[in-house]
């Protein structure tokens, strides 16, 4: 009977992530901001049936975002603060992105195992509307999650290598770009090139100005699928190559191996997943799970050192070696020109 009762405990997993997205969406901790109000208040502030939101507060006091300080009054909780808005390191956008946006292509993950496709397309095919495409600030929300966290988180991912040799390093697909402000903060001789497409760069300059970081640094709009532009020596992938199959990861490795200069590095920051899994690992786990995202959301994948390897050769590349990164379930697969 327990084991039963987990796996219904497992399956009823998505109502709390339902709750959290909820409460994000109708910008609860926002109404909250300013101190506790009652249910006709955040009604009305929230654009919400105040007895069908009163219900939602009552979960949300059950599983401690809000609390209910007298009957039908309500105040945001420490946990509840960073779904604000206006905090720093605001959860809002990664919160919407998980439980709203990625959970509409979750939902046809068994029609992605049968078929190999990613949900988007089997959405096509049976003529549904795809919640990318119905969510007018998506694209602005995935810019908001990607490459945005505090560049301190990146720092055990910035000293796993050793940059100290080099002049210039490019993060292709960098996102806000944090992890090109480690490494710069980590390496100051450096000068860095953070690549992405148009928005993106648009999105992460106001970070660099922030940081006194633009006149070391190059923001570069490019599509790595056309081209990977010239003028570093190590070029950086983190968690980029994931999103891809093996035809475009290999098409990107080689417009990396065609920037990269004689005796220049490729460093490839993704999950390195086991070849057998006979184990039950939580971390390992997020490293699964986050292959199955791929499988249904962007049609890429996480892979096994045999199949980094295997991409590798293709692009005419050679792994030097895997560097683990201290307490980070990722790892560095170092590579260069193959001979070189």
């Amino acid at each position: 009977m327990a084991t039963g009762t987990n796996l219904i405990d497992m399956a009823m997993g998505y109502m709390r992530s339902r709750v959290v997205c909820a409460a994000a969406r109708l910008r609860i901790a926002d109404a909250l901001s300013n101190g506790e109000r009652t249910v006709e208040q955040l009604a009305k502030a929230c654009c919400a049936d105040p007895a069908s939101l009163h219900r939602l507060l009552r979960v949300l006091a059950s599983i401690g975002i809000v609390t209910e300080t007298a009957p039908g009054s309500f105040a945001l909780t420490p946990l509840g603060e960073p779904l604000r808005q206006d905090v720093p390191q605001s959860v809002w956008a990664a919160v919407v992105f998980w439980a709203d946006l990625l959970a509409d292509d979750w939902s046809h993950l068994t029609e992605s195992v049968k078929t190999g496709d990613k949900a988007a397309r089997l959405m096509e095919r049976a003529g549904l509307p795809w919640r990318w495409a119905q969510v007018a600030d998506a694209n602005a929300i995935f810019r908001a999650v990607m490459g945005t966290a505090p560049a301190e988180q990146y720092a055990a991912i910035a000293n796993s290598w050793d940059f100290s040799p080099w002049q210039a390093v490019a993060d292709l697909g960098g996102g806000g770009g944090s992890l090109l402000i480690a490494v710069l903060r980590s390496f100051p001789h450096l000068q860095g090139m953070l690549v992405d497409r148009p928005a993106s760069i648009e999105a992460a300059a106001p970070r660099f100005a922030d940081d006194r970081l633009l006149s070391k640094c190059q923001l570069i709009a490019a599509d790595l699928l056309e081209g990977v532009p010239a003028g570093a020596q190590v070029y950086m992938l983190k968690h980029v190559l994931h999103g891809y199959d093996d035809e475009q990861a290999v098409r990107i490795l080689r417009n990396c191996r065609s920037a990269l200069p004689a005796g220049g590095r490729i460093l490839i920051i993704e999950f390195v997943l086991p070849s057998t899994v006979n184990r039950v690992d939580s971390e390992l786990e997020r490293s699964l799970m986050s292959d199955l995202n791929m499988l249904a959301v962007t049609g890429g994948k996480e892979r096994t050192e045999a199949e980094w390897v295997r991409l590798l050769e293709r692009a005419d590349l050679q792994q030097w070696r895997i560097h683990p990164v201290p307490g980070d379930p990722v790892s560095v697969i170092e590579a260069s020109r193959a001979g070189g």
